[in-house]
């Protein structure tokens, strides 16, 4: 359209002149303003043609001064591209306004109550863990331990997150793991003792019955209460037991009272500390944390292990807090608003080193041909515009000139 408004405005300018030149019609004021408007017209589009066509390539391959500005400029537009958006599109005004406008903390809840995402940063949190435990290595970790406890068993909340991860450890039925177990150790040491605690029991019934009594019926008063023993531990051990389901009931009454009952939270609590802080406890910190961390990385390497279940109770006690606690959604929100304030100038700084580097890399051609494709069509409207203007500016200079002067430019 620009290159077809100029070649009729060029062969506007010929019939206008060659009509006259060749005596085919006179030469009238309105022929004259029209030539005259035709010729400026043809004037501003080619200069408005010359003009869009050096910002991408050099007028017909001629080395003309100050043409084919972009691709020559390459390096300087990107600097200048990437220090534009950074400093532009990314200030702190912008970057709080956009934080003002968004829930973080119920955006937070909502995508972690997504099963996959919260077994996807369960399992993140898992993988961290023992580099994080690595890096105590040097000593740390038992002072630290021994100062980190007292003060993390203090506080409702800390009862709270218990209770919710004792509770998550019952629902796996973990806390039968933990029966087992301790049936398993009282088991064998019955085993073990058992010579021992007949010479007990039979001693205690010749101290209560006298010696002949004791001497008759001791052995078998000690056979008796050993078999009822081991027989009151076999029916403990089926896991469908009617033993082990009121274990489990008294278990979550338990957990229940730790959560919902301020006396019994604070007995737990004062409980716990009490043993963390015990003079022998602080002696074998050492041991303690060995054993600790070899129980902690066997763990994390499983997925239905203690420590994912607390992991998991932790990320569900953290979202239903996020839905709930004003307290705590303010500092969430205030948090990310201080830590984008501090990482925004470097990261100002990234994207426009960034941007810069991806136009560097550009080829010369490729990049004015991308520009072109791009906004090159709405540069042939300066075309368009010089040739009319041009053609109108010419006119209206003619009719001036007659006006005033009495003769035509």
């Amino acid at each position: 359209m620009a290159s077809g408004l100029l070649l009729g405005m060029t062969g506007g300018l010929a019939v206008t002149t060659a009509l006259p030149a060749w005596h085919w019609v006179a030469d009238t004021t309105a022929l004259q303003i029209l030539r005259s408007g035709a010729r400026a017209g043809v004037v501003g589009g080619i200069a408005d043609w010359f003009a869009v066509t050096a910002l991408f390539r050099r007028p017909w391959g001629l080395p003309i001064p100050h043409t084919a500005i972009l691709p020559q400029q390459k390096d300087r537009l990107g600097e200048a591209l990437g220090r534009f958006v950074a400093t532009q599109f990314f200030t702190e005004a912008d970057v709080t306004r956009a934080l003002e406008k968004v829930d973080l903390p119920r955006v937070i809840a909502d995508t972690l109550r997504d099963e996959n995402n919260m077994q996807a940063l369960a399992r993140t949190l898992r993988l961290t863990i023992p580099g994080l435990i690595d890096q105590l290595e040097d000593g740390r970790a038992v002072s630290a331990l021994e100062r980190a406890l007292p003060v993390l068993l203090q506080g409702e909340d800390t009862a709270r997150l218990a209770a919710r991860s004792l509770r998550a450890l019952v629902d796996s039925e973990l806390h039968q793991e933990v029966l087992s177990f301790l049936l398993a150790k009282v088991k064998s040491a019955l085993q073990k003792r058992e010579p021992i605690l007949r010479e007990f029991i039979e001693a205690r019934v010749r101290e209560q019955g006298g010696r002949v009594l004791g001497w008759a019926i001791g052995a078998s008063v000690a056979g008796r209460v050993l078999s009822a023993l081991n027989m009151e531990l076999e029916r403990v051990d089926p896991r469908d037991s009617s033993l082990r389901e009121g274990f489990t009931v008294w278990v979550r009454k338990e957990i229940d009272r730790i959560e919902y009952e301020p006396a019994r939270r604070a007995q737990f609590v004062g409980a716990v500390s009490s043993v963390f802080a015990h003079d022998s406890l602080r002696a074998w910190s050492s041991e303690l944390w060995v054993r600790l961390r070899n129980m902690m990385q066997e763990d994390l390497a499983r997925d239905e292990g203690w420590s994912a279940a607390v992991i998991n109770a932790g990320i569900e006690h953290l979202v239903d807090e996020m839905a709930s606690d004003g307290a705590l959604r303010n500092r969430i929100a205030q948090g990310a608003a201080l830590a984008a304030r501090r990482v925004l100038p470097t990261l100002r700084d990234k994207l426009s080193h960034y941007i810069a580097s991806v136009v560097t890399r550009w080829d010369e051609a490729e990049m004015a041909e991308r520009l072109e494709q791009r906004v090159g069509r709405d540069l042939q409207y300066i075309r368009i515009n010089g040739t009319l203007v041009g053609f109108l500016a010419g006119a209206a200079l003619d009719v001036i000139s007659r006006l005033f002067f009495g003769v035509m430019p």
